[in-house]
């Protein structure tokens, strides 16, 4: 597949990109945990604004509502992009958007480039891109958090199957944002990482 932006598309494509960075920029998490009265939720637990973090307040519905924000706004950025004029048969450039959405909840301008970590970021740009991998790693990474209880190792795995699976049903150009969307997520996971190499993780629930 060629990866072509006409010149006089570029503009629109580079303000596509910069909205994916600044709506996954949004920190769901802070904002909700303020509005919940519990203050800043990077002062809990492992100080991620995700919503496994959120959930080590003790507050069910807080944690759902942050998956669900986190995950929403991902889908959104996703599914304009995919209405407007400009992205007909361009599924490359909204694999770039993933990156950009993903990019920007990893690193948001908002919190000196301090964020989450980009899994439900991910799962609903993808489901917006193709129900059918979103639905694929969504179920990966249910199963092996319900095994393992652990939330960063559903996480590591389910997004490793992702490059895979992007090659099977796209080409070239998805596979290597989708690879840099993967790698991303490693870095941001890299002290969970190191924890379960040592088996020093903690469960996400008893």
């Amino acid at each position: 597949m060629q990866l072509i932006i006409e010149n006089s598309n570029i503009i629109y494509f580079i303000a596509f990109f910069s909205i994916s960075y600044l709506v996954g920029s949004i920190p769901f998490g802070l904002i909700l945990s303020y509005l919940w009265g519990y203050g800043d939720i990077r002062q809990v637990g492992s100080g991620n604004i995700g919503a496994t973090n959120a959930l080590r307040t003790g507050n069910k519905i807080l944690a759902i509502l942050v998956l669900l924000l986190d995950s929403l706004k991902g889908y959104l950025v996703i599914k304009i992009f995919t209405f407007s004029n400009y992205s007909e048969s361009l599924n490359a450039l909204s694999f770039l958007l993933l990156l950009g959405c993903v990019l920007g909840h990893c690193y948001p301008i908002w919190l000196k480039f301090k964020g989450g970590k980009g899994i439900a970021t991910s799962l609903g740009c993808l489901i917006a891109l193709n129900s059918s991998i979103g639905i694929l790693i969504c179920f990966c990474w249910l199963a092996v958090c319900l095994i393992s209880k652990k939330s960063s190792l559903a996480s590591l795995l389910s997004i490793s199957c992702l490059p895979f699976i992007t090659f099977i049903y796209y080409g070239f150009y998805e596979l290597i944002f989708s690879f840099l969307v993967m790698t991303m997520i490693y870095i941001r996971h890299k002290d969970n990482l190191i924890r379960i190499l040592k088996s020093e993780e903690p469960n996400v629930f008893s």
